[in-house]
């Protein structure tokens, strides 16, 4: 069984968007800022290499100039991805792009935890490598302000200079400048016929998935397969807990019995997209479970994805306990 509910993908989307928080925080937290930082530059280097150049075909943007393409591909992404964002352009050769508060990645209070350099690799990983992408050696990025350091919004321009940059040129900081004041009725808008209401929700979702998705195996990679597992599930096991009221409101439960988690279970699964059937006691979800699509899945990627709904059992009820089978059965027993 599949069900289009919105409200069960946006709760999925902001399910996984808070997963991924929180892996960050984590590793600040437990293992230092030098590689949180790692992380993030190898995450968003890895999105960078994935999608941008194909995410330019989707969103028809390969015919324009190159600074002016860049930019607008990070102001139409992100906001399908839920990403408040905004555009100007000045000129073929240089254009803005800002991210007004609330920063999406750093949601709700977790952007007093982000030291600079953390929020600086997501720059260097993907913004600083665009012109390289575009085979344009001459275009770079000057960021100009961050809500980590305290002001109004992360903003910055896409800059094509009259010389070939060297790699630590390709992203620069000029704290002195600021954005013009955008008009928010002069923002280029989405195509509504191409992205109904339902598309850009599951946009909303596939974006923090594949966040997700794409950030276990790099989590592993640094942390080592003992420690990440350690740390993870600690991360994974907090979130399902914390995120737990919110997804059961959405999914309307009205008790804390097996058979109310076993209809989290079919919103959840519902909301991320997936195919499932279920009898009385457990639910089959078809393989490949969505979020697992594209992903080694080794033994340490499988209990981390399991994890979160472990956190969301036992918030619901911390007497009952949660099975996995290897054909992707759920099922729900007590303790």
């Amino acid at each position: 069984m599949k069900i289009d509910s919105p409200n069960a993908t946006l709760a999925v989307a902001d399910f996984y968007h808070s997963w991924l928080t929180g892996l960050v925080l984590s590793l600040i937290t437990h293992k230092g800022s030098e590689i949180a930082a790692k992380f993030i530059f190898k995450l968003f280097r890895y999105q960078h290499h994935k999608n941008f150049l194909p995410g330019l075909e989707k969103l028809s943007l390969t015919g324009l100039p190159d600074a002016v393409a860049a930019a607008q591909y990070h102001y139409f992404s992100n906001q399908l991805g839920g990403v408040k964002v905004e555009y100007l352009k000045v000129s073929d050769k240089k254009a803005w792009i800002r991210y007004p508060p609330p920063r999406w990645i750093w949601a709700g209070t977790a952007i007093c935890a982000i030291p600079s350099i953390v929020n600086e690799q997501m720059m260097r990983g993907w913004h600083a490598h665009n012109g390289v992408s575009l085979e344009n050696p001459n275009l770079g990025f000057v960021c100009t302000k961050t809500t980590v350091g305290g002001q109004p919004g992360l903003e910055g321009y896409y800059l094509e200079y009259d010389k070939v940059l060297a790699e630590d040129e390709r992203l620069r900081f000029s704290s002195d400048e600021s954005c013009p004041y955008i008009d928010p009725q002069a923002l280029p808008v989405l195509d509504q016929d191409s992205w109904p209401e339902i598309r850009r929700s599951k946009a909303y979702r596939n974006y923090a998935m594949e966040y997700i998705r794409n950030a276990l195996p790099i989590f592993i990679e640094l942390l080592g397969e003992k420690e990440a597992l350690r740390l993870g599930e600690l991360c994974a096991l907090q979130i399902g807990m914390q995120c737990y009221d919110d997804v059961a409101t959405g999914a309307g439960l009205k008790g804390d019995d097996e058979e109310s988690f076993m209809q989290l279970l079919e919103f959840f699964f519902s909301g991320s997209g997936d195919q499932w059937s279920r009898d009385k006691t457990s639910i089959c979800v078809k393989k490949p479970i969505r979020i697992s699509q594209n992903v080694d899945m080794c033994l340490a990627v499988k209990r981390l994805l399991n994890a979160p709904l472990q956190g969301l059992l036992a918030a619901h009820n911390r007497f009952l306990k949660l099975k996995f089978d290897s054909d992707n059965t759920f099922s729900v027993v007590k303790r």
